[in-house]
């Protein structure tokens, strides 16, 4: 693969810029090696990011930081911009942006009911295919229109079997050194090109479980399954307990089925319990409540229902149900950080691309379309596209050529729109930011794609600052003992919109603090990720 120089760092400037690094490593010591700015006209918010970087919070933890005029590409500081380091969700910044490019804003996910054999009247003397190719939008009221079409088209009984087809993708259902703890998480699902979300956050391949205490100490909690389905099998051992009692609920499924255990205890008059449970290969699950929903309307079917079988060829369509194109999908899926979303676009631009849903050939795609950005993708690895792997090494550098460059596209506008927005209130406006950067001036000014995993936080976006300069930057901090570093990525961004021709010098903006109402949370992923929402 050829390699690229990055646009924000010019082959020209390579020794001018190691001099003016080493420069200041000599001057400022080991807490800001490494860090470097334009020599003429430094920004006045230099101090204050270098004064961020050497808070405390990052004590022995490793950073990646790049900030750039949007416009020219060009590099206004960097702090170990080549440093490859684990991007958590920024990932996701390569795959949005690669899936926009490669499939385009208007591509739709089709679903495809097909009658093979013979009719006669009512009767389909065959099997009845359900075929998937990777919508992650499909909800069970989805299924069920598909149904009734189904019951329209004259279709009353099958005397075959009804057969999920879910051959677009591989049968390689999570991706590569997915932790295996979060199993049943459903920001970890199982991935395949047929299945169904339980709600309009599109959380595909999950249920979603309430339990709602008694009404008197004693007295099992009620517990409810959206969607209804007969798929997984929930089991209550649990109790209501006193009202001043603790809330010790849990819900755990079992490894390699749907086995689902509600346990432990819910205080009288509690809020209800909340989780959104992962399935345990999710094709049988979408073909469980589309078989439900087929009986419902009166279409019998007389064999079992079979998996991963390929639709004939002659098949007739008797339904269809298309998705939202992908300029919507974009904004659940980079809001909310949506890691089924990320692998199924992946793969998705495998098939489309090299007749292969894989994660290898999806991949290849996105190092494409990367390569032909000017990212250098001998210096980087992905392996999933989601970015909820600890194997994904990128360095804000490369982030940095990515926001440069895309803005460029025909489709930046929607793409852009669908990031997280710094305290825009609605989590599909301001999605992961939206308690962030409050009473600042990146409130609402900030645009950025979110990184956590346990020990691993990025933030890399857009930002206008006080004179109507729009900056590029991106953060990556790993290895921190720290609660969290959100702070820290706020406080830099906030630095950066404060820039301007008037009022307080940007370095005494800075610091090791936490900025406006910025949360400071305690969990390892993004706040998105843990249900109910965070953020």
């Amino acid at each position: 693969m050829r390699r690229h120089t990055p646009s924000w760092f010019p082959v020209r400037t390579r020794v001018v810029a190691v001099a003016a690094g080493l420069a200041l490593v000599l001057g400022t010591g080991g807490a800001a090696g490494a860090r470097t700015a334009t020599p003429e006209n430094e920004p006045s918010w230099q101090k204050a990011v270098e004064r961020i970087l050497s808070g405390k919070r990052l004590d022995g933890a490793s950073s990646s930081v790049v900030v750039a005029d949007a416009r020219s590409g060009k590099p206004l500081y960097r702090h170990q911009s080549d440093r490859r380091l684990v991007p958590a969700s920024n990932t996701k910044l390569l795959t949005s942006a690669a899936a926009m490019d490669v499939l385009g804003p208007g591509y739709r996910y089709r679903t495809d009911v097909l009658a093979h054999g013979d009719r006669d009247g009512g009767r389909l003397d065959g099997d009845l295919y359900v075929r998937g190719t990777g919508d992650p939008t499909l909800l069970a009221k989805d299924y069920d229109a598909m149904a009734a079409e189904v019951a329209g088209s004259g279709i009353e009984e099958v005397t075959g079997s009804l057969v999920a087809d879910d051959t677009r993708f591989d049968s390689e259902r999570l991706g590569r050194s997915w932790a295996a703890d979060d199993e049943s998480a459903y920001y970890s699902s199982q991935i395949s090109a047929l299945s169904l979300a339980p709600d309009t956050d599109y959380d595909t391949g999950s249920v979603y479980i309430e339990a709602v205490p008694g009404a008197a100490a004693g007295e099992d909690p009620k517990v409810k399954v959206t969607p209804d389905n007969d798929y997984v099998d929930v089991e209550v051992d649990a109790t209501t307990v006193a009202g001043n009692g603790e809330n010790t609920l849990s819900v755990d499924r079992e490894h390699g089925g749907n086995k689902i255990t509600v346990s432990g205890g819910i205080p009288v008059g509690a809020e209800p319990y909340e989780s959104w449970t992962s399935v345990w290969e999710p094709t049988g699950y979408a073909a469980s409540v589309f078989a439900e929903a087929l009986k419902r309307h009166g279409v019998r079917v007389a064999g079992e229902t079979e998996l991963g079988k390929a639709t004939p060829d002659g098949a007739q369509r008797v339904a269809r149900h298309s998705s939202m194109p992908l300029k919507e999908l974009t904004v659940p899926f980079m809001k909310l950080s949506n890691n089924n979303h990320a692998e199924v676009l992946t793969k998705t631009m495998g098939h489309e691309s090299a007749g292969e849903g894989t994660w290898s050939a999806g991949l290849k795609t996105v190092s494409g379309f990367l390569d032909k950005e000017g990212v250098d993708t001998a210096t980087l690895r992905q392996v999933d596209g989601s970015g909820l792997s600890r194997m994904d090494n990128v360095s804000a550098g490369h982030l940095a050529t990515l926001l440069h460059s895309v803005r460029k596209k025909p489709w930046f506008k929607q793409w852009y729109d669908a990031l997280p927005i710094a305290c825009a209130p609605g989590r599909l406006t301001g999605g992961t930011l939206r308690s962030r950067m409050c009473d600042t001036p990146a409130e609402r000014n900030a645009h950025a794609k979110t990184g956590s995993l346990t020990g691993a936080s990025a933030l890399s976006g857009y930002v206008t600052d006080a004179d109507g300069r729009e900056l590029t930057f991106s953060i990556i901090l790993n290895n921190y003992m720290a609660d969290s570093v959100k702070g820290v990525e706020d406080e830099i961004v906030v630095a950066l919109a404060s820039d301007g021709k008037e009022g307080e010098p940007a370095e005494k903006r800075g610091g090791d603090r936490d900025t406006g109402r910025t949360p400071a949370p305690t969990f390892g992923a993004e706040c998105s990720w843990t249900k109910p929402v965070r953020c």
